[in-house]
């Protein structure tokens, strides 16, 4: 009698344990992973048609619910940019996408694969941010506990002006609104005075007379009506506005391994969406600025400038000489070392540091 009542306990108590770890095992299984997320402007395309989609929408059906994101942009949180990374770090966010002008103040280090006027076209640009992506990788992991998931470009970064400039010259003296420590490289290098500005700020800053040309994206002036306010293009590309997307590795390591393999294949979809969706949006803004067939809004009715041949080589030769090396110096040996061995293989130039 006692046997069978020992019996019967222990398998009451087996059916009880087995019953609390399936139990908890469903559980566990229909938990949903919440990201949050902070994009760039909301205002910019690139936030519309791809980092907001990504995470308010996609992940969730690319994991059947598992993962959900929730993302604003910086413009509706009332964030400048600067203090994003360090909100990721810090847990606030889980996820940012963002620009080098957010970080490259605490490294130069992220400056790397945009360095102003030494790319002028996209693909090349791509094999860059490619050749370049380790070393952001090991610096965000560094500097934020956040893993790199992505390097992607804003449409290339131009000149506009109030008042038409012909040639990289007529920049002299001007007042030009810049983003990135390497863009005012370039501005003081053809004699201009940089002027840091966030972009809400610029059409006030234009209106004013604190600035009289401004850099940014070609989609980013023609979405802003940039061309009210500064109705003359220069088109020498200074740079191509590369952003970043990176996530808390804390958060990243409560992923299941599955779930980790699924965040990065998409993500590696969305990147090579946006890369090609920047490669066809800057010539759509370029045409809908000016007076070409626009198919998304008005004409801007823009008057160009195109670079010559002459400023081209002007460029190039400000590059060398004056941009890629105050960035060394910023960076320091073993930076440029390491710039040398990757991006400078690969586009035939080296980073050295001039002694005074």
């Amino acid at each position: 009698m006692l046997n069978n009542f020992s019996h019967c306990l222990r398998l009451s108590l087996y059916l009880a344990l087995s019953f609390s770890i399936l139990l908890t095992g469903n559980v566990q299984a229909k938990d949903t992973v919440i990201i949050k997320a902070v994009g760039t402007w909301g205002y910019f395309t690139n936030y519309q048609k791809h980092e907001g989609p990504f995470w308010n929408k996609r992940i969730a059906a690319a994991t059947n619910g598992e993962i959900v994101g929730e993302i604003n942009p910086q413009t509706t949180l009332g964030l400048g940019g600067s203090e994003i990374m360090r909100l990721v770090k810090k847990g606030v966010f889980d996820f940012a996408f963002g620009l080098p002008a957010y970080v490259s103040p605490e490294s130069a280090i992220f400056e790397g694969a945009d360095i102003s006027s030494l790319v002028q076209d996209i693909k090349v640009q791509r094999k860059v941010a490619d050749a370049y992506f380790p070393t952001l990788a090991r610096a965000f992991k560094a500097k934020y506990n956040a893993k790199l998931m992505t390097l992607y470009p804003f449409p290339s970064q131009m000149i506009w002006c109030k008042k038409p400039v012909k040639n990289i010259n007529e920049l002299k003296d001007k007042k030009i609104r810049v983003y990135l420590t390497t863009l005012s490289d370039f501005v003081e290098s053809v004699g201009a005075i940089p002027v840091n500005a966030p972009y809400k700020d610029v059409p006030q800053a234009l209106q004013s007379g604190k600035v009289d040309c401004a850099i940014t994206g070609t989609m980013s002036a023609y979405t802003s009506e940039l061309y009210r306010d500064a109705p003359y293009g220069f088109t020498l590309r200074v740079g191509w506005g590369l952003a970043f997307g990176a996530m808390n590795l804390d958060k990243w390591n409560i992923l299941s391994k599955q779930q980790q393999t699924i965040l990065s294949q998409e993500m590696e979809t969305l990147t090579e969406q946006m890369w090609q969706e920047t490669a066809k949006e800057d010539a759509i803004a370029l045409a809908c600025l000016s007076n070409g067939p626009c198919t998304i809004g008005e004409n801007g009715k823009m008057q160009f400038s195109e670079p010559s041949s002459d400023d081209l080589a002007i460029r190039d030769r400000l590059a060398l000489e004056v941009i890629l090396p105050r960035w060394a110096a910023r960076c320091g040996p073993e930076c440029a070392t390491n710039w040398n061995r990757t991006v400078g293989k690969l586009l035939g130039m080296r980073a050295e540091i001039k002694l005074q």
